[in-house]
């Protein structure tokens, strides 16, 4: 299981680099005043367009965004293979495909993070527990006078946290089951703190399918 922890957290550690390149792209095109493309920008087409020699950047910047695409094919060449290789053992786990099959959002590649991160989850006596571990559960700063607005305590696993709420955002999906939720949050608030909160309840979900388990087949190695 810690073999595959540190997978998963290496391909979370691969796709923030990726990210980080992007913004880069992105930073460079709006400091010379060219618009940002609204198409994927790591698409062939778009590529294509932005490293071309008449693009009105100046020499400097041209090679910061040829050098952005080297990195982003360097990077992707090493995470595509690595996440075919976590959606894989995902959907054969027995404890990654009841995650799965349980929780919409969830797919082999979420799956393996959450598992990872969660593991037997007898260690926990509470949901709740899982939540704080997360990172997901909401601080409050108070005094006698005041009360500040509360933010994310972001103390757990990052890559756990990312999962949670990457299969959370799933939910703004009509077909979802808590479609009608996260709608009613985001119309109060918006669409990232509807999906914390979907989030928050998936975290407490998938706890409980873990500690149903038999430990011998949240431990499985297929």
């Amino acid at each position: 299981m810690l073999e595959w922890r540190e997978r998963a957290r290496l391909y979370k550690s691969l796709l923030d680099q990726r990210t980080q390149w992007v913004q880069r792209i992105h930073a460079e095109l709006f400091h010379h005043g060219v618009p940002v493309p609204d198409a994927d920008i790591r698409n062939d087409k778009t590529r294509a367009w932005l490293t071309d020699p008449g693009l009105g950047v100046s020499p400097a910047g041209r090679q910061r965004i040829t050098v952005a695409y080297r990195m982003i094919t360097a990077i992707e060449a090493e995470q595509l293979p690595l996440r075919r290789d976590l959606t894989r053992f995902g959907v054969r786990q027995p404890a990654c495909r009841a995650l799965a099959e349980n929780h919409y959002g969830v797919g082999g590649l979420i799956a393996v993070m959450i598992w990872s991160e969660l593991g037997d989850c007898q260690r926990f006596s509470r949901s709740r527990q899982v939540v704080r571990h997360a990172g997901l559960d909401v601080t409050v700063d108070q005094s006698d006078i005041r009360r500040a607005g509360g933010k994310l305590t972001r103390q757990g696993p990052q890559t756990l946290r990312w999962a949670l709420y990457e299969a959370a955002k799933a939910s703004s999906r009509r077909t979802a089951p808590d479609n009608a939720y996260y709608a009613k949050v985001k119309a109060a608030h918006n669409g990232k703190v509807a999906a914390l909160s979907i989030a928050r309840s998936l975290a407490r979900r998938c706890y409980h399918t873990l500690r149903s388990l038999d430990p011998d087949l949240v431990y499985a190695m297929p």
